[in-house]
Formats: structure tokens, sequence, C-alpha cells
């Protein structure tokens, strides 16, 4: 059996089709990547305290201030905090996040008065977009998603995807992925981690630190603010991300930039199959030169 991964590039919407012996069985379209999209991690300064709320408006650089809620610090959000400001002291020298100290949770009940003041400077992630008169909605525990794995900076736990059903298998990734993260790490196990040998998931969880080093050398050396610290993957790698089979025969892609980041991504987490993805230069438009569009049609109707 072929498979093929179909990635037609639009100015304002992706879409992606998976063929298998040239037939369809998935088909994903969403639109391009938008400024201040999730999963994005920004350096950005808090402008006003709203304590009747119990959160801040926070200074990302969109046109409407960012929405942060006390219970989006997250719990580990005092070492977190006292870490950023080590790192920041020292402009020459970065200190590991394993060398970080582990401060008590913060309180459920606490107030966000007592955490935060106007003019701090706080590293934040986006959790949903702007939306009319409303700005990013964000949160302080960052989280950098791989395939298999996510990691959480300032986490120390081990979760097993509940969609992972066997109960020595659950056991052998949390073992697994407990022996190799680094201290003060986090990891979240997805479900296609299931029956992934070590080798596997070691390869994505050194992508995924090189990804926190990246985000926090950025903070560190930089000194814009606000501050885009790290962006999220565009939104063909990120559908791709989930999609990604190394048994795939070809990948087809017709925008060179967006060619070249699948191609970036593919060399990371398999290099072995880089050369399956193809820059595709032909006239006729690709999905009517694989049949995507006459079978989505016949499938799905005008």
């Amino acid at each position: 059996m072929t498979s093929e991964v179909i990635i037609d590039v639009q100015p304002k919407e992706i879409s992606i089709a998976l063929l298998e012996d040239k037939s369809l069985v998935e088909y994903q379209n969403e639109p391009r990547e938008m400024s201040f999209a999730v999963g994005n991690i920004y350096v950005g300064k808090v402008r006003k305290l709203m304590p009747g709320l119990n959160a801040c408006f926070v200074d990302v650089g969109s046109e409407k201030d960012a929405f942060l809620h006390y219970l989006d610090l997250g719990l580990q959000f005092s070492s977190y905090e006292k870490y950023l400001k080590q790192v920041s002291s020292d402009h020459k020298k970065l200190s590991p996040i394993q060398s970080a100290t582990h401060l008590p949770d913060l309180p459920k009940d606490g107030s966000i008065q007592n955490m935060l003041k106007v003019g701090q400077e706080i590293l934040v992630q986006i959790v949903k977009e702007p939306i009319n008169t409303k700005g990013p909605r964000l949160t302080c525990e960052l989280s950098f998603a791989g395939r298999y794995m996510v990691l959480i900076p300032f986490g120390d736990k081990v979760s097993v995807s509940s969609k992972i059903k066997k109960g020595e298998e659950r056991s052998r990734l949390k073992q697994l992925v407990q022996s190799m993260k680094p201290k003060n790490f986090g990891v979240i196990v997805r479900t296609v981690a299931e029956g992934k040998k070590a080798a596997e998931l070691d390869k994505e969880l050194k992508v995924l630190l090189k990804r926190w080093e990246d985000t926090i050398t950025k903070f560190q050396k930089n000194t814009t603010r606000p501050l885009l610290a790290f962006e999220e993957q565009t939104r063909a790698v990120a559908l791709l991300r989930d999609l990604f089979n190394p048994t795939y025969d070809g990948i087809y892609v017709n925008d060179a930039d967006i060619h070249q980041q699948i191609h970036d991504y593919v060399t990371l987490i398999a290099p072995e199959k880089a050369e399956i993805v193809k820059l595709y230069t032909g006239k006729v438009p690709i999905f009517d030169n694989f049949n995507v569009t006459k079978q989505l049609k016949s499938g799905f109707g005008r």
C-alpha cells in the first residue's frame, strides 16, 4: 500500500489530504497562521491589575492587551518567577532550569496583586487567540508540544495519555520517560507514543528541550519588550506533526517556504525520510493533479 500526503497552500488556508493507494482517507483544512497564535510564547509586561477579576492585563504587542487570570499563573509560578529573575540578572551565563529552586505551590485562593505588579516582565504563552474586541488569553504554565510528548518546564510529573489502555505499556512509557527527562521538567506522553522505542522518544525529547533552551536564551539575551520568544510551528507543520507516519511514500507541497519548513521538520524527526518531501511545481492545481478535488466533491458534495 502506498501512502502520500498532499499539502495545498493557499493565501488564506492550508489543506492536507492523506491518500492510501490514491484513495482519500483523511482531509484537514485550517486558516493560515495568524499573529498571536495559540502556543506562541512572549515576554510581556504587566499593564494593569484587576483585583475584582483576580486577573491582570499584559502587553504582548497585540492591539488589545492580553488577559491573564490568577489561576493561570500555575502552581509553580513562584519557582518560575524566581528562576526568570536569576536568568535576567546575568546576560552572559544561562543558569540551567535543573538548578532552579522549587518553592511552595501557589495557593489556589491567592490574589493576583500579591504576585504581580505593574511593569513586571513575565513569560507567558497564548492559549486563546484574540477575538473581536478581546485580546489573547494567556497562561504562565508553558508547554512545548511534540508528536509523542508534551514538555512542561517547571513541572516534574510524567503523565501518560488515558487512551493508552494497556497497563504494561503505560508503565513502560512512564518509566522510560521518567528515566530520560531532566530535573524540573514535566512530560505528558501522547497516545501516538504507544509502542515507540526509547531512541524515538529520546530524540523528540531533545528537540523539545532545545526549543525551551532557545526560548529562555532569547528571553535572556534580547532586551526588546514585548518580545516573541517562541513561535509555534506553522499550521502545515503542526497538522503534519499529528499526522506523520514514517511509512509515507511521499509528501508533496505546492509552496516553497512551507516545503522548506516541512523538509526541516521531517529531517529533524526522521532524517532517513527527508527525501520524500517534494516541492510540487506543476501548472495543474496540486489537488487536481492528485485527484483530491474530485474525491472531495464526491465524498462531501460541492
